[in-house]
């Protein structure tokens, strides 16, 4: 195992190109809120934070939801470049009992989406009556998992770059970043 470069992790920082600014960011959840709230704030929602990337949109959201609700969290990645989006490695499957329950699924990026995408599969297979989607970043590419591709509820639609902040990270590093950033070059 290499050690870790924190010189190289810290002049990624500075060099990286700021999309989004924290202010941008706050606006992105307040809008995130407003619409989450219009849509689920009657229906009980069962709330899961997809690891590790969803914690900090979840930690940042959840407080300006005002109405009842469970958070839980899963974590799962996908087998390799498996094309079925249903091929997940679990880290942390769904405790939750599911049935007839409308569950929204918090996660920092819709990249291609094939680990979103089987989640929701898995969810709805597992008995939730509904399962809606919200993301802090849609990144605007057409490499979807399936054509049109979106989140129910969508912060920000940001370039097709290597992105961090605000969740995401670069190599384990930067989710705690206030904006969204870009890798310079990239």
């Amino acid at each position: 195992m290499n050690p870790v470069d924190l010189d190289e992790i810290r002049r990624v920082h500075e060099e990286a190109d700021c999309l989004c600014d924290a202010t941008e960011v706050d606006a992105a959840l307040h809008r995130l809120a407003s619409d989450i709230t219009a849509r689920l704030h009657d229906r009980n929602p069962l709330i899961y934070a997809v690891m590790n990337g969803g914690l900090v949109l979840a930690g940042r959201l959840l407080p300006r939801l005002p109405f009842p609700l469970e958070l839980s969290y899963l974590h799962a990645t996908r087998y390799g470049h498996a094309l079925q989006g249903n091929l997940l490695d679990w880290r942390v499957r769904p405790t939750q009992d599911l049935r007839e329950r409308t569950v929204l699924v918090l996660d920092d990026i819709l990249d291609e989406g094939h680990t979103l995408a089987a989640i929701i599969d898995y969810l709805k297979a597992e008995g939730a009556r509904e399962v809606v989607s919200a993301v802090l970043v849609h990144k605007t590419h057409e490499r979807k998992a399936y054509p049109g591709m979106r989140a129910d509820f969508t912060g920000l639609d940001v370039a097709d770059r290597f992105l961090f902040g605000s969740g995401m990270d670069y190599k384990g590093y930067w989710r705690n970043a206030a904006g969204i950033y870009a890798l310079k070059g990239h």
